[in-house]
């Protein structure tokens, strides 16, 4: 279940990539399509949040900040066998 950090009030434009960027702020880059490269990120607000770890933050569909605890299990990988078969004379 998502908790709302912050009120921003983002408006997206297609073809962009919102992030949260390593000061905390809102940033967005030009989404990289076919042959075209993506765009050199950009600040779109000044928020300035601090991150827990353990927790997954992103812009939700209001265009604000929420974050998520993030799942550690899941199932494991069973490991594979040695075939013990050896050639016959």
């Amino acid at each position: 279940m998502a908790k709302k950090v912050t009120k921003v009030g983002i408006k997206k434009e297609k073809g962009f990539l919102y992030f949260i960027d390593k000061d905390g702020d809102v940033s967005s880059a030009m989404m990289a399509r076919g042959d075209k490269k993506g765009g050199k990120p950009k600040k779109v607000a000044k928020v300035g949040i601090t991150k827990e770890a353990g927790f997954l933050y992103f812009i939700d569909k209001q265009g604000d900040i929420s974050c998520a605890a993030m799942v550690k299990g899941g199932k494991k990988k069973k490991v594979a066998k040695k075939s013990a078969k050896k050639g016959k004379k």
